[in-house]
């Protein structure tokens, strides 16, 4: 758009990664690589906790007399590092998460009425097997990030009707639509006896309806959108989705992701860079609860943004204490330029610095997950250098009262069993609580072990602390209390970054 990017924000500053790595492997080892069996002869001990997978790997490599140091990010991606350097191609990484999502569906049918346990295991060893070698591959091989006001918009549909509404709104009230490239994850039924409430037939094709209609048929001609077809029975939930939508990223210089049924405010694209840019930080993260879809956004371009300052433990049996997220609230009579710091992340609406998904990579051990994705990435982020704001102003608006819409847990159902996807919920939700220090889900009590597999490479960062920032925020995970702080209320900067007070005093 014209705009100066400040140095801070300049693509030219140097990434280092840890993940790099520069020792040659012996061609054993390298065939196994490349056949994705890093783990050798070494799962059944992976399964047990006795060895993580990093530990396999280091045993399969030691027996060829090459020794591999112990950091992070070791797997597929050595082979690929000394064979191949180039960032994977849009084709090859299409090509091997419909590969990964046809594996899993022979798993699920052969795994029909499998209990919980049997159906966590089954994607463990899938994913150690298959998944997580090529994404510690694709890591290594993530391409530069572009510098020419280009974003990425992650969005992902389950059986949603409003979602082709969704991408029509965000290329319509774009300044910049050339610059907007989308990757869609798209989830539906797509037979006749698909039922929706009262209907019947399979579900809308956002995907080809939007590239058939006018104004859709130009970008998707341009490439601009990028699709990942999945049947409901294959859905393993937001999160995954999610994932999945993140391989679809090329480069882009901003990183956007929402749910499938938003509306957009006029010019939302470089309004929303413009944001980013004024945020007192190198590493900013914009994020909220949006208003409602039914809200004008137009109108409320002079008004303060919504901001999501509230958490709370919950105390459903089905929901393991886990933190969940309020909703927000309009705390500030005067509206500033500058976003206000904001203490989580809502994953239904957050735009950010591309790096993002290169510091804070998505976890592909996290299925079947509808909690504690939120509270997770907020630590992450934030642990890895990243600082949250809310929005200045309401840039989307969200469909909440969605009742008679499917829902992704009764897939999981049909997938497997009825009434699976609780008890399944809560034994995945314990590799989020141990990340967070829950001590009921302490490393030693965890049960199975599989539960920890690599969650070294996709936990905390190592800029700031997690109990640093679970005290600023104040979350006790010990004895599940929250303390209230006022930081986020008032709109002053939390503690630790009264330099920035200045900017605020309205």
């Amino acid at each position: 758009n014209g705009a100066k990017v400040p140095e801070h924000l300049s693509p030219h500053r140097r990434i280092v990664d840890p993940r790099e790595r520069t020792r040659k492997l012996p061609v054993r080892v390298q065939s196994l690589l490349a056949q994705s069996q890093i783990v050798g002869d070494h799962l059944q001990e992976v399964k047990d906790g006795s060895k993580t997978v990093e530990e396999a790997i280091h045993l399969n490599v030691n027996k060829q007399g090459s020794g591999i140091g112990s950091s992070a990010h070791i797997g597929a991606g050595a082979l690929s590092r000394n064979v191949k350097s180039a960032p994977m191609t849009l084709t090859e990484i299409l090509a091997f998460l419909n590969s990964f999502v046809k594996k899993l569906t022979a798993s699920n049918v052969k795994n029909k009425h499998a209990t919980f346990h049997g159906i966590w295991s089954a994607y463990h060893d899938l994913v150690a097997k298959h998944l997580y070698p090529w994404d510690q591959e694709y890591l290594r091989r993530m391409p530069p990030r572009r510098q020419d006001g280009s974003i990425y918009l992650s969005v992902v549909s389950f059986r949603d009707e409003f979602c082709v509404e969704t991408l029509k709104d965000a290329f319509n009230k774009a300044k910049n639509p050339d610059n907007l490239f989308i990757g869609l994850v798209q989830q539906n039924c797509e037979d006749e006896k698909c039922r929706r409430g009262s209907n019947m037939g399979p579900d809308p094709d956002c995907y080809n309806l939007f590239c058939s209609s006018h104004m859709g048929k130009k970008y998707c001609n341009n490439g601009q959108i990028r699709l990942l077809r999945m049947k409901e029975a294959e859905s393993l939930g937001p999160y995954m989705a999610r994932y999945f939508a993140s391989k679809l990223w090329m480069g882009e210089q901003w990183y956007m992701q929402i749910d499938s049924h938003m509306g957009f405010l006029q010019n939302w694209d470089v309004l929303s860079i413009q944001m980013l840019e004024r945020a007192p930080s190198e590493k900013p993260v914009i994020s909220h609860l949006p208003p409602p879809y039914t809200s004008n956004l137009q109108e409320r371009i002079s008004v303060a943004a919504p901001r999501l300052c509230g958490a709370v433990f919950a105390t459903s049996d089905i929901e393991g204490q886990i933190v969940r997220l309020e909703g927000s609230f309009n705390y500030d009579r005067a509206k500033l330029d500058t976003p206000r710091f904001a203490p989580f992340v809502a994953a239904g609406y957050l735009i950010a610095h591309s790096d993002m998904l290169r510091d804070v990579p998505f976890d592909p051990f996290l299925p079947y997950l509808f909690l504690g994705e939120e509270i997770l990435l907020s630590a992450r982020l934030w642990t890895s250098g990243y600082d949250i704001f809310s929005p200045t102003i309401s840039l989307v608006g969200h469909r909440y009262e969605r009742n008679q819409q499917p829902k992704f847990w009764e897939a999981i159902h049909m997938a497997f069993t009825n009434g699976v996807h609780n008890p399944l919920q809560m034994l995945v939700l314990n590799r989020i609580k141990q990340q967070l220090g829950y001590p009921e889900s302490a490393r030693d009590m965890i049960k199975p072990k599989t539960l920890l597999t690599a969650v070294e490479q996709y936990s905390m960062g190592h800029n700031r602390s997690l109990e640093e920032y679970l005290k600023i925020v104040g979350l006790n995970v010990s004895l599940k209390e929250v303390t209230y702080t006022a930081w986020c209320e008032t709109g002053q900067p939390p503690p630790g970054f009264e330099k920035h007070n200045h900017l605020y005093n309205s």
